[in-house]
């Protein structure tokens, strides 16, 4: 078992691929097969297993989380931080706080096309704080 802690800097709002660190992480740990536990301790940023080679992807959902949930909004009376104050936690309780994924040979069992990231909901860049934790044999 392993537990440790990432930081993740973001530039704001947008999508962070923290993949390559996970997969890093996962290996340490000398776990070959088992789970990998993410955790944000965050409310207004989540995570995300997603699609890895077309970026358009990642400005799709940006744009489909604008039209649902937009800054600004005057049904919000939480804007103490801003007009994307309230929008992000909505953000972040419509998305992940946690993922698990499979471990199999030492790495994170990821399909093809999938990623991990960091889903940043404020326009101000941020330092997220994650939980990794690595179960198996």
């Amino acid at each position: 078992m392993s537990h440790t802690q990432l930081e993740v800097e973001t530039r704001g709002r947008g999508i962070v691929d923290i993949t390559a660190q996970v997969q890093m992480l996962v290996g340490r740990s000398g776990v070959k097969m088992g789970l990998c536990h993410l955790f944000i301790h965050h409310t207004s940023a989540s995570l995300l297993i997603t699609e890895n080679a077309d970026p358009e992807v990642h400005r799709d959902l940006e744009r489909f989380m604008a039209r649902l949930v937009p800054d600004g909004d005057p049904m919000f009376k939480h804007d103490e931080e801003g007009p994307d104050d309230m929008p992000s936690h909505v953000r972040a309780v419509l998305t992940q706080t946690s993922i698990a994924v499979p471990v199999l040979a030492g790495r994170c069992d990821l399909g093809t096309w999938q990623s991990i990231y960091v889903w940043e909901h404020r326009h101000a860049a941020h330092r997220r704080r994650l939980t990794i934790t690595v179960l198996g044999n």
